[in-house]
């Protein structure tokens, strides 16, 4: 579905990701695990268009992506909900959902997929009219989710779901994440409690200064002494 063959990234003169390949399966879960500034935000930014690799190819669905613009890839079928949400907060709830559609032109399919973003959050449609920025971080978390699911991707990117939220609610979003899921869309998904993605995943990349040096299935990382070790606090 979605393929990084040999990415090179950069910030002017820091590079960023240092020849980084991997693929995602239709239908998968694949997770990226690593320390802050390991170059796991920067491979979704990478893929989304919002920074031009060096070198190296992406392709989803075997058609190459890379330097296209951003609106054009979401058009092809990949949408994000980015580190910190990225709400737009003055608008409501609903016009945020509505911004999630912009790029589609099935606007007949507006009102089916808006009702399954309601099922996934009810409490989005409770508050459907409320100003986005006095939603609670859970709610913004869940609200970010849902705007990128206005854009029926089929490769769907998840950046730092749970950053800040309180326990249950980690769990709550997670849950969720095997629903979307399970409902046949597939997810990349970064994310900084890797003890809770390498649950959810099928698949799971770590990534040290911008290099991949550990792929193995889910299970297999869980019990890696290495990852134990340096990513679940286990001694």
């Amino acid at each position: 579905m979605l393929a990084l063959q040999t990415v090179h990234s950069a910030y002017g003169n820091i590079r960023a990701l240092r020849g980084i390949s991997l693929t995602v399966e239709r239908g998968e879960v694949v997770t990226l695990i690593g320390s802050n500034g390991a170059g796991k935000t920067t491979t979704l930014r990478t893929i989304m268009g919002l920074l031009v690799p060096r070198a190296g190819q992406i392709t989803l669905e075997g058609q190459r992506i890379e330097g296209l613009a951003t609106d054009r890839i979401v058009r092809l079928g990949i949408a994000q909900s980015p580190e910190g949400r990225r709400i737009f907060s003055r608008m409501s709830v609903l016009e945020n959902l509505e911004m999630g559609a912009f790029a589609r032109r099935d606007r007949k399919q507006f009102p089916s997929d808006l009702e399954h973003v309601f099922r996934l959050f009810p409490r989005l449609k409770e508050r459907l009219r409320q100003r986005a920025g006095t939603l609670s971080g859970g709610e913004q978390q869940m609200l970010a989710m849902g705007r990128a699911l206005m854009a029926r991707p089929k490769v769907l990117l998840l950046d730092e779901p749970s950053m800040g939220l309180a326990p249950l609610l980690v769990e709550t979003i997670f849950s969720i994440i095997r629903t979307i899921n399970a409902e046949g869309t597939t997810i990349l998904l970064v994310e900084q409690n890797a003890r809770m993605a390498l649950q959810v995943a099928h698949r799971g990349y770590v990534l040290q200064s911008g290099e991949i040096v550990l792929h193995d299935t889910a299970s297999a990382l869980l019990r890696s002494d290495v990852v134990r070790k340096s990513y679940l606090g286990e001694k």
